[in-house]
């Protein structure tokens, strides 16, 4: 890859990691509610999920989703049904006392996974970054540095917030305003979900 394409590959998924959608949210209320022993697995796992995205597209998958257009939107209608539980569930926790902040650390990594995985846009949006980005036929070891290319920026962009945000001082501010950053948080959650399942 050139030095050109690297920067614009990273430059352009940086972008969409960290514009406000389910996964990024998750990982702040996560961080906040939680702290970091919780919250650092949980954005390795977003982490690695989207990148799973990176593989289907590099595979394939978005032309499978281009020729059967029923199969995208039974995605997005489970993935957006996903999105409500989960933010049912954070609706439901503003009223209680937080948690330890080790509870569930395990189940982490594979809650991040299934919730990246439960939105197919991002294999449409990898699509379309790697042909644009790499217009010509690609060799396995290419596509594998692409992948390990998009794996690095995922991790580091996720574990990044996920550290910063479960710091004290902005667990504090947390701590003081839990009821309604946990209620607004579940709101943008459920009005993703919305979009996923209407938006085309």
């Amino acid at each position: 890859m050139s030095v050109e394409q690297v920067i614009a590959l990273v430059s352009a998924l940086t972008l969409a990691i960290l514009s406000p959608g389910p996964a990024i949210i998750a990982t702040v209320q996560t961080a906040f509610a939680h702290g970091r022993q919780r919250a650092l697995p949980y954005a390795l796992g977003l982490a690695t999920g989207a990148s799973l995205w990176c593989i289907f597209a590099l595979l394939g998958l978005a032309v499978v989703f281009r020729l059967h257009p029923q199969l995208f939107a039974a995605m997005k209608i489970f993935g957006g049904l996903y999105l409500w539980w989960f933010a049912w569930g954070l609706w439901r926790a503003s009223t209680e006392p937080l948690p330890d902040a080790a509870k569930g650390a395990s189940k982490g990594f594979f809650g991040g996974i299934a919730l990246n995985l439960s939105n197919p846009k991002p294999a449409l949006f990898y699509a379309a970054l790697i042909l644009s980005v790499f217009p010509e036929p690609m060799a396995p070891q290419r596509q594998a540095l692409i992948y390990a290319t998009c794996l690095a920026t995922e991790l580091f962009w996720y574990a990044l917030v996920a550290v910063l945000m479960s710091t004290a001082t902005m667990r504090r501010r947390y701590f003081g305003a839990k009821f309604w950053i946990d209620r607004t948080a579940a709101t943008a959650m459920a009005l993703l979900g919305l979009m996923l399942i209407v938006k085309h």
